[in-house]
């Protein structure tokens, strides 16, 4: 940990000397999130104690938006959600007859989400991640995974189609993003249409999560195998925003796809 600070400091350093003044402060903003860790345990508390502001309870509007892009023009699209908590997108989803898998920590989130879903659904374990129990509706095709995301792999349950990532990339610890990458390209189908929200707000008034995730990150972290198209960025500032202290927030969306 102590070698990896020292790293961040030397690549500021070093971006500061070289760099343009708007590449040296988009390196200082991520420095300040870098040592950032959250665990999953943290994670599964917020759920116990209800403390999950993040969770919207409408389907995301730029998934709405921009859902005719992600399909295009194909029907029973197989859709992943990481770290998908309770988000009523998989059920607007499997109502249109696709299906959905999701990965979450939080035994109590999947729980939640099929009760108020008004779904009724099976529990068992799952033999190959010691531990993990997968849930699966009775009524809709929708299988949810209670594990650490970076235990779950194609091997698992195949590629998808779709990924809708609205608030996975900027949730998990900046440390580990290239892994995260990794993970998510491993479960892209060749047709696979992949939505990603990203935020983008001044790091110094916030520690995160959520994350700031510039647009050059996610080309560096996608770039050499996928085709990265922004559909949408949208000021996204709302009181509770401003009551971290934020005086911006903008969200980006974008589409990301594999490189023939």
């Amino acid at each position: 940990m102590y070698s990896h600070f020292l790293l961040v400091i030397l690549l500021l350093v070093l971006s500061r000397a070289a760099a343009s003044p708007g590449q040296a402060n988009l390196t200082s903003m991520l420095a300040l999130q870098a040592e950032r860790v959250m665990t999953l345990g943290e994670w599964e508390e917020r759920w116990h104690d209800d403390r999950i502001g993040f969770h919207q309870p409408d389907v995301h509007k730029l998934l709405e938006n921009n859902i005719e892009k992600v399909l295009a023009g194909r029907a029973e699209v197989s859709f992943f959600f990481p770290l998908c908590g309770k988000a009523v997108d998989m059920k607007w989803l499997a109502d249109m007859g696709h299906s959905v898998v999701g990965v979450e920590i939080s035994e109590k989130a999947i729980k939640q989400f099929f009760e108020e879903s008004n779904l009724t659904y099976s529990e068992e374990p799952v033999a190959a991640i010691p531990g993990a129990k997968v849930y699966k509706s009775s009524e809709k095709n929708i299988t949810l995974y209670q594990c650490d995301l970076y235990n779950f792999s194609s091997s698992i349950h195949g590629q998808f189609g779709a990924i809708w990532d609205r608030g996975s990339l900027v949730a998990i610890n900046p440390q580990d993003r290239e892994k995260y990458a990794s993970l998510i390209i491993s479960l892209m189908a060749k047709d696979c249409r992949y939505l990603l929200d990203t935020l983008l707000y001044n790091a110094e008034l916030h520690k995160g999560p959520p994350f700031l995730v510039p647009d050059e990150q996610v080309h560096s972290l996608f770039g050499s195998s996928c085709n990265i198209e922004l559909l949408q960025s949208v000021d996204a500032l709302t009181d509770r925003y401003r009551g971290w202290g934020l005086d911006s927030l903008t969200e980006n969306v974008h589409l990301v796809t594999l490189k023939a």
